[in-house]
């Protein structure tokens, strides 16, 4: 169930009490952390999810898997959501509390999709050149990769979306065809 607005009550309130406890960096690195495992592990957010599994049993995994991985504060943290049944929203308060933390330390995310994989050297230079033409000073640049892209790139920078992409450009042509505009200028 999305509910945004409890996760991001829950994320404000660990990131005030990592600022507190002067533990913020610890915290950030821990909720990536927490945001790989749910990423890569759907039985994982699975377990979290179902209603069948007990509470108690659930927090004996969490713990099992997180064990010596997390800061005991984001363990607290884990343990009073599931004490609460908010487990199941653990996704959606981890991608809030970092979205919080980027806006805290003015950190602009920006989302790159290619056809093919990119080398850190020109990942590099996409945020420098970022950077450089934009009031941006610190860019977090987020990577994927689809085939479907053909060739080219789109890029997302704070709800502006970029799009320069074969597949965009043969979508176009395609179009210009169906509305036979070729045509008409002959005539």
């Amino acid at each position: 169930m999305n509910n945004p607005r409890l996760a991001g009550r829950y994320a404000k309130s660990l990131l005030d009490l990592a600022v507190e406890r002067n533990q913020l960096s610890t915290i950030y690195d821990d909720m990536k952390s927490l945001q790989s495992i749910c990423k890569s592990n759907k039985d994982f957010v699975a377990m979290l999810d179902s209603p069948v599994i007990k509470a108690d049993t659930k927090e004996k995994i969490i713990s099992a898997v997180l064990a010596d991985k997390v800061s005991e504060l984001t363990a607290l943290f884990l343990k009073l959501l599931v004490k609460k049944a908010r487990e199941y929203s653990l996704p959606e308060i981890i991608k809030a509390f970092l979205e919080q933390y980027n806006s805290l330390k003015n950190i602009h995310t920006v989302k790159l999709t290619t056809a093919v994989a990119i080398s850190d050297d020109l990942q590099n230079a996409i945020v420098e050149k970022i950077t450089a033409n934009t009031s941006f000073k610190n860019v977090e640049l987020e990577t994927a990769v689809k085939d479907e892209l053909i060739g080219g790139f789109t890029l997302e920078v704070n709800g502006t979306f970029i799009d320069a992409s074969i597949l965009r450009d043969l979508n176009d042509v395609k179009k210009q065809f169906k509305n036979n505009e070729y045509i008409h200028a002959l005539k």
